[in-house]
């Protein structure tokens, strides 16, 4: 299918303890630039990211948000500093015995002392952990995708319309061309009538500029090459896939024609179609900037 480049995406889970969040936001680009932005303590799954991104995305610029709770996934030892414990067990020993204080070191107070008692996070697995946000991206690249679709059925809709519209007036230039010959011819041929008043017309004359002048301004050609080109453009749109730089150099190639036609006509109707179909294609032009 014809995608757009413009989407957003999101999944979310809680695996293994984690609670994940991904978004996935795309605007126009030329080529894929891709963005992550993610906690850095979880920097070490970006490449794995990055894979899939671009196994599911061919150009556009994408940012990438990742949201991270580990809480629930925390597992903390804690441990007894015996050297911190022990000075401070000797200390207030001593200084029960040089003020003759009465009573024992306390546990509840003796745990409150700084650095008696340390926790140690246990180290995370880095492969599960970047499976698990990889599993979510990949439920985000999902949603990011049924709506580039969406996107990219409407442009398509709206470019076919688009090229219905310049074959008509193909059509009607087609209509016209030959019709400026034989005005051309009639115009000729009274104007040689008025120059050489009752003298003798010389029609082999009149035939020969009226042949030059058809061939000067016959865009048969031309229109054949624009028919063809809007054949290639209905077939690309229905084939669907990354076809965006394609479109852009056939736009081009529609372009090119058209200001041909508009060189060599010399009439005021056609000149005016011409310019109903540059519109035209310069409105395709503008959607496929939105096409993958």
């Amino acid at each position: 299918m014809v995608r757009s480049m413009t989407g957003y995406g999101r999944g979310e889970a809680v695996l293994h303890g984690r609670s994940i969040v991904v978004e996935v936001r795309s605007v126009n680009n030329r080529y894929l630039d891709c963005n992550i932005k993610m906690p850095r303590a979880y920097i070490f799954a970006e490449d794995a990211m990055k894979s899939r991104i671009q196994s599911s995305i061919s150009r556009g610029k994408v940012d990438i948000f990742v949201t991270m709770d580990s809480t629930g996934a925390d597992a903390v030892t804690v441990k007894v500093n015996h050297s911190v414990a022990a000075g401070y067990v000797k200390s207030l020993q001593e200084l029960k015995d040089t003020y003759h204080l009465w009573g024992l070191p306390d546990l509840s107070l003796i745990a409150h002392f700084p650095d008696v008692l340390q926790t140690e996070k246990a180290p995370e697995n880095v492969e599960e952990v970047a499976a698990d946000i990889c599993s979510v991206l990949d439920q985000a690249l999902t949603d990011y995708a049924v709506m580039r679709e969406r996107e990219g059925e409407r442009l398509s809709a709206d470019i076919l319309s688009r090229a219905d519209a310049i074959e008509a007036l193909i059509t009607q230039v087609e209509d016209r061309s030959p019709k400026t010959v034989t005005e051309y011819r009639a115009r000729l041929e009274t104007k040689m009538r008025e120059v050489l008043q009752n003298q003798q017309l010389d029609e082999s004359r009149i035939l020969t500029e009226a042949a030059i002048f058809a061939d000067k301004v016959a865009v048969d050609e031309e229109t054949v090459r624009l028919r063809s080109h809007l054949s290639q453009l209905r077939t690309m749109l229905k084939q669907g896939g990354p076809i965006g730089r394609k479109l852009d150099f056939l736009i081009q190639e529609f372009n090119r024609e058209a200001n041909t036609i508009g060189s060599k006509c010399n009439d005021l109707e056609i000149s005016c179609h011409v310019i109903d179909i540059k519109a035209e294609i310069e409105k395709i032009r503008e959607q496929v900037q939105n096409i993958e």
